[in-house]
């Protein structure tokens, strides 16, 4: 919803109107559980603009060639994930900038590659979370980085799963530095010393590329030869 306007409920007719599909398709997305159920004054069915969003989200996802049924898996892994208040705890990244997504613009950044598992595993992760009916992705660079390496014919899948192996490296390295500094200094000047810890790290991990890289793999292991038959 626009800022600064006021929230508007809709009969179905109006709904199906704004949204430019059918009575028949609201009603039919409503059976599916695709939207919520309306809230009832007596006979009379009120939507809101949630509803019409949930509606434009599901019309935008049918065109970038998502099925219902996917849709509606999404919409599960979806309304499973925290919000944003709940990800961010103790506050917005320091260095990193949270960015907000509709549905559609994440499966245009990850074009075939929103899928229920991999959204539920960047929500698990904490890449992902929920305000309302939009996404925030926790680090605009970690998001680029992914959509960069998707391009390059990486699976989502396997860039999360990374992300995930990473995770625990990190959070050991980030450990230590700050032991470190604890350890030896009486107050921490933050700002002077983060960079520091973060070139150390960045230099290590760039040394070990060149390792990896450079060093072919090792050819896989000839089969075992077949057993002499009896005679």
């Amino acid at each position: 919803m626009a800022e600064g306007r006021e929230p508007r409920e809709y009969r179905m007719e109006e709904l199906a109107r704004e949204a430019g599909i059918t009575v028949r398709t609201v009603r039919f997305y409503r059976e599916r559980g695709l939207i919520r159920p309306p809230r009832r004054e007596g006979r009379i069915a009120w939507y809101d603009d949630r509803h019409l969003a949930r509606l434009r989200t599901i019309a935008g996802l049918l065109e970038r060639g998502h099925t219902l049924t996917g849709i509606a898996d999404l919409a599960t892994a979806f309304e499973s994930g925290r919000d944003v208040g709940e990800v961010l705890g103790l506050g917005e990244p320091t260095e990193e900038t949270p960015v907000r997504l509709s549905p559609e613009e994440l499966a245009d950044y990850f074009e075939g590659e929103v899928t229920p598992d991999n959204l539920q595993a960047a929500l698990d992760l904490g890449y992902l979370a929920t305000d309302g009916d939009e996404i925030v992705h926790i680090s605009r660079r970690l998001l680029d980085v992914s959509a960069a390496l998707v391009r390059e014919g990486v699976p989502l899948a396997a860039v999360l799963e990374a992300a995930r192996r990473v995770r625990v490296h990190a959070d050991a390295l980030a450990e230590l530095f700050a032991t470190v500094l604890r350890t030896h200094t009486t107050t921490p000047d933050t700002e002077k010393l983060r960079p520091l810890a973060k070139s150390v790290v960045e230099s290590e991990f760039s040394l070990a590329l060149d390792r990896h890289l450079r060093t072919p793999p090792e050819p896989p292991a000839p089969p075992n030869p077949p057993e002499p038959a009896a005679g």
